[in-house]
């Protein structure tokens, strides 16, 4: 689950760690994924509403991110508007630099 945020946030060297979460009174699962600039300030956090199809497959019915400071959570639909907004937004998580927006043209 969320491959690219995970593959954006190693390439960028965030640190990150996930849980699982399981309520007991709604259908939903919950996946927490905390990151920050070092082990010790991670107080960012992704929270990911999902539930299972008949299938089997995941379904993602709501993505939350909390960036530091920030008082109400912002909501995706989907991973990659997820990782667009991350993009833009890099200068609050990540190190000493930003993380340009547009495609290197060979």
């Amino acid at each position: 689950m969320l491959r690219k945020i995970k593959n954006f946030l190693k390439a960028n060297g965030v640190y990150y760690e996930k849980e699982h979460v399981n309520p007991l009174m709604v259908p939903e699962r919950v996946y927490v994924l905390k990151f920050g600039i070092d082990e010790k300030t991670m107080n960012n956090r992704f929270i990911v509403e999902y539930t299972y199809t008949w299938t089997g497959r995941i379904k993602i019915n709501k993505i939350s991110l909390r960036l530091h400071g920030q008082q109400h959570p912002r909501e995706f639909r989907n991973e990659a508007q997820l990782l667009q907004y991350l993009k833009k937004h890099s200068k609050r998580y990540v190190k000493g630099k930003e993380i340009s927006n547009k495609k290197r043209s060979k």
